[in-house]
């Protein structure tokens, strides 16, 4: 058997790490396990690796770690001879381990490695790439998932998240590597090849964080009281250095989740999209009468919030109302010199962003679902020297980023610009809620939901692939009440229209999504996570109202959510 032949390779091996070494003799003679451990490699995709930390080739260790990172370099050397690479970490589990795996492997390659030596938000590795002109670099993260995971966040030499094309490539590369025979690894820190990157690459990052505040003088003055929590993660010092560089006084920090723990203690998924999550942030802030609460992930590139209504209880907005939120607030605030001017989105975020867009004459260009595209746009811009028309770019997913200064989702300055415009419209007596229900009193109920279905392991990769087939063969008509105008694939990259059965070829990259376009304003979209093993199903419904709105999805989602449920 494939599987054991490799785990009797693995357990012959001196093993570095002798949890690995602990773990092969734990699952000794358990077939499934393993398998789950054995049965392939960690797929490498524009994401990078991401899998649970653990023994064997389906598991995040220092030689799935080395493996990839000897495969980036052979990439990098095919290239050009004189390469440098960035690298970060955050405060997941083994997270500095891997990063100095990866740091050892690229200078046993003769390749000069720049290394933060603490931990930072994944922002700071595409800023460095970019102020330290690299070839390239690595964000050791999983973002946030549970604690088991981490992973392995790629970036080419203009600072963005590397393309399918890329991905390719550099996975043709791992996949000729030898996990132990093939790996050139310097044994000591030479340091005329390893780096240690300064503070002052910090205070750049956050100086150019601050340019791209609209009001900051606001925060001086304001009484705005805020409770942010890091969830234990890279967020805790930049966070709370530009919120001081801006002057806020009145900041209370959760103390259960300040401090770097890769455990995350308090919360199984460290997730500021999820409710139980903040449920720490929630006490607090009841406590304090905050008016507005703040949560960044892990690797810190995104950002939660919760806001006191006039009943001291707390609302959380989605990352589509607080998308719209800063939208309305940038053009508001800089009307008169938008002419140009660019906004990004995902094709599963809010499309009230193009009736905001069209009231201020902004275009907004819509991209595949990943922050990497958005990220591509501004590269694009910047190629054609129209870099300066770029707005404002953010995806459903709490993920935001005002200014070129990166290309990725960026938490600090977020919880910068969400604090300010908190501040902003507390002068005029108002709350975000306030803001966002008058937005919606202006342009119509825009209802984003997500339900996701979790298929775990080998036989949940085999059900997500017979669900996405599935899809693509059925035109799910008797799910819906309405009729259903429009399926793309963007695997196919067609789009059928369901009435005349004319098909129009669609000018997206290949992606594993499936959308459906149903009368009376609603848009279905389905696809397999690219870092989670889960179905994720996106609900795009306008309506009159909140209530009207809200019957439509819960009509649709309980009659197509039968499709994936497994019996």
């Amino acid at each position: 058997m494939y599987e054991k032949s490799l785990y009797d390779i693995w357990i012959s091996k001196e093993l570095e790490d002798k949890d690995l070494k602990n773990e092969l003799l734990d699952i000794s003679g358990n077939e499934k396990d393993i398998k789950e451990r054995f049965y392939t490699e960690l797929s490498f995709g524009t994401g990078g690796l991401r899998g649970i930390i653990g023994c064997g080739t389906n598991r995040v260790n220092i030689y799935t770690i080395r493996k990839a990172t000897q495969g980036f370099a052979n990439y990098l050397l095919k290239k050009q001879k004189d390469c440098s690479v960035a690298i970060g970490y955050d405060s997941r589990i083994k997270s500095d381990i891997f990063a100095m795996e990866s740091a050892k492997v690229l200078s046993g390659n003769n390749i000069k490695v720049y290394l933060y030596d603490k931990l930072v938000p994944t922002p700071c590795v595409s800023f460095a790439v970019r102020e330290l002109g690299c070839q390239g670099g690595i964000m050791i993260t999983a973002s946030h998932n549970p604690s088991k995971y981490n992973g392995y966040k790629v970036y080419d030499d203009r600072g963005c998240q590397i393309s399918g094309k890329q991905s390719d490539l550099i996975t043709k590369e791992i996949q000729e590597v030898d996990i132990f025979d093939d790996i050139q690894i310097s044994d000591n820190l030479d340091k005329s090849l390893i780096s240690i990157i300064s503070d002052n690459m910090l205070d750049r990052y956050y100086s150019s964080v601050m340019k791209e505040t609209i009001n900051i003088h606001i925060l001086k003055k304001s009484d705005l009281n805020v409770v942010y929590t890091p969830l234990n993660g890279a967020g805790n010092i930049p966070v709370r250095k530009v919120l001081d560089i801006a002057g806020l006084k009145n900041i209370s920090v959760v103390k259960e989740q300040e401090k770097p723990d890769g455990m995350f203690p308090t919360c199984v998924y460290p997730n500021p999209e999820e409710k139980e999550t903040l449920k720490l942030a929630l006490e607090l802030g009841k406590e304090l009468k905050s008016d507005i609460i703040i949560a960044t992930d892990p690797d810190c590139d995104r950002v939660g919030t919760g806001i006191r209504d006039k009943r001291g209880n707390y609302i959380l907005l989605s990352g589509n109302e607080i998308g719209a939120i800063i939208f309305q607030y940038i053009c508001e605030n800089k009307k008169g010199i938008l002419d140009g001017s660019i906004v990004v989105k995902t094709i599963v975020t809010t499309d009230i962003i193009f009736s905001i867009a069209d009231k201020y004459g902004v275009k907004v260009v819509n991209v595949l679902t990943g922050f990497k595209f958005i990220g591509e746009q501004i590269a694009i811009l910047e190629d054609e020297n129209k870099q300066d028309r770029y707005l404002f770019g953010f995806e459903e997913s709490y993920g935001y980023l005002i200014g070129n200064y990166v290309r990725d989702k960026d938490a600090v300055s977020a919880s910068l610009i969400i604090c300010e415009i908190a501040a902003f419209y507390k002068e005029k007596g108002l709350t975000l809620i306030d803001v966002i229900n008058n937005i919606y009193l202006e342009y119509g109920y825009y209802l984003n939901n997500q339900v996701s279905f979790t298929y775990e392991g080998l036989e949940g990769m085999k059900t997500m692939g017979s669900i996405m087939n599935n899809l693509r063969e059925n035109n799910c008509e008797e799910f819906f009440s309405e009729k259903v105008l429009y399926k793309r694939d963007y695997k196919k990259s067609e789009e059928l229209n369901i009435k005349d059965k004319t098909i129009r070829k669609m000018n997206f990259p290949i992606s594993d999504v499936i959308e459906f376009e149903v009368e009376d304003d609603i848009k279905i979209f389905i696809r397999p996570s690219g870092t989670e093993p889960k179905i994720k199903i996106y609900y795009s419904i306008k309506g009159k109202n909140k209530e009207i709105s809200k019957d439509k999805f819960k009509e649709i989602s309980e009659k197509f959510s039968q499709l994936f449920k497994i019996s």
